[in-house]
């Protein structure tokens, strides 16, 4: 006889999670972790700082036309994802709408990884992200010191590109400025 049938999970088991859990549904099953530490943390909010330039209407020498959010709920395709960062292309998201969830696919994914997610992210999260319709994907490690960008091509992410330690990344879509990567590390 085979394995009884798991139990699809639900938004109400999500918001269960104890205080301080980042909650996740990914095909049908409930991830739960807790908050990163202060290594992934600063990684990203540098990162995101660092594209402010983009998070704009592109007046003056901005690039603009993104909206880039920490750590936003993604509803899609029946997973609740949760990446460290993401972005909207303003022509796609005219405005920003006052949610708690995103049900419109980001148009750029960015995950920190860390020794308890990397796995997860490297494969099922970012296949979950080409299959619901994301463009483009990083991964950053702050252990290694390296950032990878990543293109959804004819079905596959295709990695366009990878920086390690002090270089200046110029990373798809983000490629119009050179972000030096020092300041992300914590050495």
């Amino acid at each position: 006889m085979g394995a009884p049938a798991r139990k699809q999970a639900t938004y109400a088991d999500l918001v269960s999670l104890p205080e301080g859990l980042i909650g996740e549904i990914l095909d049908g099953e409930l991830v739960a972790q807790p908050r990163p530490a202060a290594r992934h943390q600063r990684v990203a909010s540098r990162m995101g700082y660092r594209l402010g330039a983009f998070d704009s209407d592109g007046g003056g020498d901005e690039p603009g036309g993104w909206w880039l959010l920490d750590e936003p709920e993604l509803h899609l395709g029946g997973h609740v994802l949760v990446p460290d960062l993401a972005g909207w292309r303003r022509e796609r998201m005219p405005v920003i709408p006052d949610v708690a969830a995103f049900e419109l696919v980001p148009d750029w994914v960015c995950e920190v990884l860390s020794a308890s997610t990397s796995a997860r992210d490297r494969t099922q999260k970012l296949r979950i992200y080409l299959e619901v319709g994301a463009r483009s994907a990083w991964l950053i490690d702050p252990m290694a010191a390296t950032l990878e960008a990543f293109r959804a091509q004819e079905g596959a992410w295709l990695r366009v590109g990878a920086w390690a330690g002090d270089e200046a990344a110029r990373a798809e879509p983000f490629d119009a400025i050179a972000l030096g990567l020092s300041e992300l590390w914590l050495r």
